[in-house]
């Protein structure tokens, strides 16, 4: 029969074992098996900027959807991700490259979201100041190539191949640069009111070669969020660069053999 100095030591010995579970869980998210991947794209980019990264899931068996991002407002944005989140069939990955790290801040507290990834993302705190949390780290060679006409911004051919594309071949640099997709001034002035990293487990891609978006923030924000962080010696654009890595990081997320 056990006692009450043997009830006692059972129950503490269970609490320390239940604490650790939950420290080991922080550092290791665990997730389950799902089969739905939406991803979402950032600026100077729209959503076929994933089809490197779409071709190995959909060979996982996957089902992944890319979101086309207005890059208008915020509201917007995460509108346009909602949507797509609302047609999955079950529990979703939610992907977000740079910029649409904010979308995928704001609408991962979504019901279908399993889990989140960023890469080389924005990942801010609920009602947080992005550009002054990024202002306390040294400022990225991109910044200085944004441009605008009127309200429409986006990069200028020099600072697109060196600093958001540096690791690509320059002639496929050359056709993503065609093709990016200006954004509305607006769109970054808006602020997350959910921080669905805090209840979401959550994945990091960093890129480290990035001048795009500061390294050492991104390590920052994946520390504080307490994600499992991948580091990949990629530009900005990994996704493109690095998909094999990407993809397996996604993988994982959705709890599929990597």
């Amino acid at each position: 029969m056990m006692n009450r100095r043997t009830f006692s030591a059972t129950l503490v010995a269970g609490a320390a074992a239940s604490l650790v579970a939950a420290r080991g869980m922080a550092a290791t998210p665990v997730t389950a098996k799902v089969r739905n991947v939406v991803l979402v794209h950032g600026l100077f980019a729209d959503g076929s900027c994933w089809t490197e990264v779409i071709a190995r899931l959909q060979a996982a068996g996957l089902n992944a959807t890319s979101v086309q991002n207005p890059l208008t407002t915020l509201p917007d944005a995460v509108a346009s991700a909602q949507r797509v989140l609302d047609r999955q069939d079950g529990p979703a990955v939610l992907v977000g490259h740079s910029f649409s790290g904010m979308i995928v801040t704001e609408a991962g507290v979504h019901p279908n979201v399993s889990a989140l990834v960023y890469v080389a993302a924005r990942a801010p705190d609920a009602g947080e100041d992005y550009t002054a949390l990024a202002k306390t780290f040294p400022a990225p060679p991109a910044s200085a190539g944004i441009v605008f006409d009127g309200d429409e911004g986006r990069l200028t051919e020099a600072a697109f191949l060196r600093d958001f594309a540096g690791d690509l071949p320059e002639a496929k640099a050359k056709v993503l640069y065609a093709v990016q997709a200006p954004f509305q001034k607006a769109l970054l002035t808006g602020k997350t009111t959910h921080a669905a990293w805090r209840s979401k487990p959550s994945f990091y891609a960093v890129s480290t070669e990035d001048r795009t978006i500061n390294p050492d923030l991104q390590r920052f924000m994946a520390k504080r969020m307490e994600a499992k962080t991948i580091e990949v010696k990629a530009s900005h654009l990994s996704l493109i660069s690095h998909p094999d890595e990407i993809a397996r990081c996604i993988l994982e997320a959705a709890g599929q053999p990597v």
